[in-house]
Formats: structure tokens, sequence, C-alpha cells
């Protein structure tokens, strides 16, 4: 695939993906008049789409892995789909104690936060580029060798702390402590996610047990 067709590929499901979360923000949120959410959407959405870009130049086998989001194995599915929701649920929640004034977070900790769910997408970016298998879903292919550099040198899955990074944040950048209690959802389907992955891995992915022997942490270093 040529590489403006691909970039074209990845507009349309970037597009689709704005204006979902906008709706369950704002329609939740009673209005548009939301600052936390706007600056939010901006820093969700824009380095989503800088990545896209860069991958789409400098990567686009991985950028088609990325595009690939339906999974081979039902259980794998269902573990990606309660992903979404708790995603969907955050974004909801959010906009509720926007509407009904829940909580009252500091503009400086809301600033704060936003900081920090950049630094989420930075050490994303890092993990794109130390790994060119990292598709959507668990597949092992061929060529496929495992990554133990970089990011993966510290922890198994660093994708996944990123991601639990960014949406540890993303309450606080939205001005909500109530959105905090998703976490505790989100975790538990990363945490499945990753043993679901790790299953395959060690089954299909040549010397991915060694590396579970140096490589100790799954997610969180120091902790699991």
């Amino acid at each position: 695939m040529r590489q403006d067709a691909l970039l074209k590929n990845t507009i349309l499901p970037f597009v689709k993906a704005f204006a979902a979360t906008a709706l369950l923000l704002f329609l939740s949120a009673g209005t548009i008049f939301y600052w936390q959410g706007w600056i939010f959407l901006v820093l969700f959405f824009v380095p989503m789409l800088l990545i896209a870009i860069y991958l789409s130049k400098g990567d686009p086998e991985l950028l088609k892995r990325r595009l690939e989001v339906k999974e081979k194995k039902p259980k794998q599915g269902i573990i990606a789909n309660m992903f979404y929701i708790s995603v969907g649920l955050f974004f909801v929640i959010s906009g509720l104690d926007r509407r009904f004034g829940w909580s009252s977070v500091p503009s400086a900790i809301i600033i704060v936060s936003d900081i920090l769910f950049l630094a989420g997408y930075l050490f994303l970016f890092l993990v794109f580029k130390e790994n060119k298998y990292l598709a959507h879903t668990i597949v092992v292919e061929k060529e496929q060798d495992v990554v133990a550099t970089g990011p993966y040198a510290i922890v198994r899955h660093p994708m996944y702390l990123s991601e639990l990074v960014m949406f540890i944040f993303a309450p606080l950048a939205l001005g909500s402590y109530w959105a905090i209690t998703v976490n505790i959802l989100l975790i538990a389907v990363l945490a499945a996610r990753i043993l679901t992955e790790e299953q395959v891995l060690l089954s299909e992915l040549k010397g991915y047990r060694g590396y579970t022997q140096k490589t100790k942490y799954h997610l969180i270093p120091g902790i699991w």
C-alpha cells in the first residue's frame, strides 16, 4: 500500500474516534463550554495523528499493524472490547462530573496532569520506535524477534505502561476525581490483556521465555 493511501486509511478511523470521543464527553457534560475537555481532546488526538503521519513515512508496516483491530481469538476480542468500554466510561463519568459539579480540581493540577499525559504519549512513541512488530492485535509474525532493548529492558509491556500513565492522569486533566475510579477497571483489563498476550508469546515467539527471565516485571517496575 502506498504511503498516501495508507495515511488516507488512517484519517477516517481518526476522525471517527475523535467524533465519538467528543460526543461522549460533551453530551455527558451537557455543554460545549468545557475548557478542560477541549484541551484534552487536542492533547489526545493531535499526537496520535502526528505519530500516524510519522509512521506512514518512517515505518508504514508498523502503521498497517496498528490499523488492524480485529482480534483472531474471541477471548482476546472480549478483552479488547472491555478496554474500549472502560475508555468510553471514563469519558462519560468525566462529562457527568462536569455537568453536576461533583469535583473541583484546581487548575494547576489540571495543567500538570496534561503535561504528564503528554509524557505518557512520548513514552509510547519511544516504544513504537523500538518495536516495529507492535501490532494492535495479539499476533506473532514469522520473522518476528524478541525486543529486549530500550523500554523493553524495563518492563515486558511498555506500551501498556504508557497507556496506564496516560489514563491515570487523564481524569485529573479533565477536572474529574470521580473518573479516577474507572482506572480500577482499566488496570484489570490491562492485566488480563497482558496475561493472554504472554500465553501467545511464550508458545509462538522464539526466545520470549528467556526474555521473561531477564525482564521480570510485566507492567510496573518493582511491583508486577
